[in-house]
């Protein structure tokens, strides 16, 4: 639930939850080879031991692997995403 400035609470559902965010937030997750490869088998597969970044929509899809923060981040200024880290 939501409250907006009149403290009047707005339920949404599990689905309206689940894609709060899509199309407005990106989140920017560091990860290594071997991880990017577990996660998503159906990478091609990459040497491992590499530092990636991965820059992912608000329901967890990628958009894009990069080897850095920076172009991950730049993409999702491109494309009017805001983004926040994983940690």
């Amino acid at each position: 639930m939501i409250a907006n400035e009149k403290s009047k609470i707005i339920s949404l559902t599990p689905e309206q939850f689940a894609h709060l965010g899509d199309g407005a937030v990106a989140y920017v997750k560091a990860m290594r080879s071997e991880e990017l490869m577990r996660l998503f088998p159906q990478v091609l597969k990459i040497e491992p031991g590499l530092q990636l970044f991965a820059l992912l929509s608000a329901t967890g899809v990628p958009i894009l692997v990069t080897d850095s923060r920076d172009a991950a981040v730049a993409n999702a200024w491109e494309h009017d995403l805001q983004t926040v880290s994983l940690h």
